[in-house]
């Protein structure tokens, strides 16, 4: 019964919109649509921003939930860290049975170096599971601080804002759950735009002489205030609405955000379409046997890089500032030289690369965060703001808070729908009661 009301409003709705030959959006329609996809998204949205809020502080949380990983004191105030890629070396003859294919260039100053091991196939060609695949090493003496398997909650509190993060970016479910919160991403991408219909003020039927100082701005201010003395429903319907417009523009950053990272078969499309991008780099290609041991060493890759990287930026007009990290992919074949550039945004990672060939060292792709393209650059900007990424100590309480936000909405949504339809259960009792012929019909529909 429930269901056949609802898609008769929606019909309606459609016919209202577009029986009259001419196109407006119908009120009553956004609110069903506002309502029942905030049901739909209200648990998801509700794990999404709380995980977001501790996110927002990760490193931080990981150094103080596990400082033994994390922490790596110089043993003396003239030590010097050793060279990233002989550490690398050393873990990888530590390790035979997996690969190290990415190393850390850049040592900060009291931290742990990270390197991730990835399992090598057998002799049958399957990939049997590492016991870890993180490996924790002192840079300025070479001592292994210890391992973990990432994200495995199981192995103790070392591994909590890993699971964390699979819990915010997959449910920890793998890419079913992956697929999942794109979906629910790209509901809260439209919603957005839903709810924030939802606050305008209603259009005057009449037509006559509108109030000094009662203009539409005028009419739309209230939606922005919250009524603290007016009662627990008024309270938590202020909170919902007046929550979601002040900081509507980072939430909309933080939906259409999350469809790039979990749903790129609509994101990539979309912008694709939208803005223009730099050329994809060769896809990866599945030989026969990896090549493990290239032509190229990773001494020879790393001055390679180097050297391919000034003649880009001197080319393009950019600077390098840092060295991030050099990364070898024994598919293709190919080494990725990354630094972090005054094109980055981030003040964490780089995101300037170049791709060069294993063997011979000749250039393969160049990748700009920002400048090169223009859908390149909003995918830098929405992805660092996302990540909390950019300006500091400040921006990250601000992601904090809004994540708690995030949580906020979807509780006090839920909790005005549930006032709601308690609301109209007793008031259709009420009819019932006083209507015989009423209740009689509603038992008929409900057969």
């Amino acid at each position: 019964m429930r269901l056949r009301r609802l898609a008769g409003a929606a019909r309606d709705g459609l016919l209202r919109r577009f029986g009259g030959g001419r196109w407006r959006i119908d009120r009553p329609l956004l609110v069903l649509i506002h309502r029942y996809v905030g049901l739909t998204m209200a648990g998801f949205l509700l794990v999404a921003g709380l995980t977001g809020s501790l996110l927002a502080w990760n490193e931080e949380l990981e150094a103080a939930i596990s400082p033994a990983l994390f922490h790596a004191a110089p043993p003396g105030p003239d030590a010097r860290p050793l060279d990233p890629l002989a550490l690398r070396a050393r873990v990888q003859e530590r390790h035979p049975e997996a690969f190290v294919a990415r190393t850390p260039l850049t040592v900060e100053p009291g931290r742990s170096m990270v390197f991730r091991l990835f399992a090598l196939p057998d002799a049958s060609g399957a990939l049997p599971e590492l016991a870890n695949d993180q490996v924790f090493v002192n840079p300025y003496t070479g001592e292994v601080l210890g391992a973990r398997k990432w994200g495995d909650i199981a192995q103790g509190p070392e591994n909590l804002m890993p699971f964390i993060y699979r819990l915010h970016h997959s449910l920890a479910l793998g890419s079913l759950g992956s697929y999942l919160l794109g979906i629910v991403a790209l509901l809260w991408t439209l919603d957005c735009f839903a709810g924030a219909c939802l606050t305008f003020p209603a259009r005057q039927r009449n037509r006559a002489p509108r109030t000094p100082g009662k203009g539409w701005l005028a009419r739309w201010w209230p939606a922005w205030q919250v009524r603290w003395t007016g009662g627990s429903y008024k309270l938590n319907f202020d909170l919902h609405r007046a929550g979601g417009l002040w900081p509507w523009a980072m939430l909309f950053v933080l939906a259409w955000s999350s469809v790039a990272f979990n749903l790129s078969e609509v994101y990539d499309p979309v912008m694709k379409t939208l803005f223009a991008h730099q050329p994809d780099g060769p896809a990866n290609r599945t030989p026969a046997t990896l090549q493990l041991e290239p032509d190229l060493d990773w001494f020879e890759a790393r001055e390679t890089g180097r050297r391919l990287m000034a003649r880009e930026a001197q080319a393009q007009g950019f600077a390098v500032q840092w060295e991030d990290a050099l990364t070898y992919d024994p598919r293709s074949g190919q080494y990725r030289y990354r630094v972090h550039s005054d094109r980055d945004l981030s003040q964490h990672w780089g995101g300037t690369q170049v791709s060069f060939d294993a063997s011979s060292g000749a250039l393969v792709h160049v990748w700009l965060p920002t400048g090169a393209a223009s859908g390149d650059t909003l995918r830098s900007w929405i992805v660092s703001l996302h990540m909390a990424a950019l300006w500091g100590v400040p921006f990250k309480l601000f992601v904090c808070v809004l994540g708690l936000g995030v949580a906020m909405l979807s509780v006090t949504g839920t909790l005005i729908w549930w006032r709601k339809r308690q609301g109209r259960v007793k008031m259709a009792g009420k009819r019932m009661a006083e209507n015989p012929a009423v209740a009689h019909a509603a038992r008929l529909d409900g057969q």
